[in-house]
């Protein structure tokens, strides 16, 4: 039977080659009840690149005011609002926005009344490391 030209070809791949998935659906994890605030997803996925969090900050909760030395980090509103404050100024923040977090940059993240989930996206910190101490 001869393929259908509207479908693409299907691609043989070696076993040992990462494949392509969806990993979750965020509103399942929004409007999961069972875990009040923090870390509601976190992306596990072996030999990743990337780390990725779905936070949720219930009406009013707060993420202090913290400096990130080292990572730029994507945020991503996925329900609710709230705001993301620097010394500066104070950003209104709602559900479908893009923020960027440039390294170094210092911020603090705060639910609005209805409470705030977003997905924060960065390059993978390396793992900690046990080093033999350099001889004195």
């Amino acid at each position: 039977m001869p393929e259908d030209p509207r479908e693409p070809p299907a691609v043989a791949t070696p076993a040992d080659q990462p494949t392509v998935r969806i990993l979750a659906d965020v509103h399942e994890f929004v409007d999961d009840p069972r875990v009040s605030g923090g870390a509601r997803w976190t992306l596990s996925e072996p030999g990743r690149q990337l780390d990725a969090n779905l936070i949720h900050l219930p009406p009013g909760r707060r993420v202090d005011t913290h400096t990130e030395p080292d990572l730029d980090v994507l945020l991503v509103a996925v329900a609710g609002t709230g705001t993301v404050g620097t010394p500066d100024d104070l950003q209104p923040v709602a559900e479908g926005n893009l923020v960027w977090l440039p390294h170094g940059s210092t911020r603090n993240i705060t639910a609005g009344a209805d409470g705030l989930s977003y997905l924060t996206v960065h390059r993978r910190r390396p793992g900690l490391q046990i080093k033999t101490r350099p001889h004195q």
